[in-house]
């Protein structure tokens, strides 16, 4: 029998706090201008589940949303501001932010939107122009 890991985590002051379960459906950088401005940092470290690998166990209703595209609908913490995660409809999952988890063993294994970056990343790692093909983007890759 194989024990399914599990990780808590929590907005910046910890009012909202969760657990992801499991093992996530990917992780990675993203470079996109959107996550760049949220997370007002150069690039935004990702890990992704499917919705029912996540759960709130505390202070949802301190849980607030903005959703400047169809794409993705950011969740943050209404008392300290902290993000937490950003609902992907489109994709079927859930970004929960590397930096809210901060006992999950972050492997990341590909660079997003990496026509868009403004740090350069010499790692080794994949790195795609926008997104793979099957999530609804060009599947195009760009050299580090």
């Amino acid at each position: 029998m194989s024990m399914e890991h599990a990780y808590q985590g929590s907005c910046f002051c910890g009012a909202v706090e969760f657990t992801v379960s499991g093992e996530p459906a990917g992780t990675g950088y993203c470079h996109c201008e959107s996550c760049r401005r949220w997370s007002a940092g150069p690039v935004n470290a990702f890990t992704l589940w499917a919705p029912e690998s996540v759960r709130i166990t505390r202070g949802e209703e301190h849980i607030g949303a903005f959703q400047k595209t169809p794409q993705s609908n950011r969740k943050w913490c209404k008392v300290c501001g902290g993000h937490v995660f950003t609902e992907h409809p489109g994709m079927g999952l859930i970004d929960v932010y590397a930096a809210a988890i901060p006992a999950f063993p972050f492997k990341p294994g590909v660079h997003v939107h990496y026509g868009e970056t403004r740090l350069r990343m010499s790692d080794g790692l994949p790195k795609m122009k926008d997104l793979p093909a099957e999530m609804g983007g060009s599947g195009a890759m760009l050299s580090e």
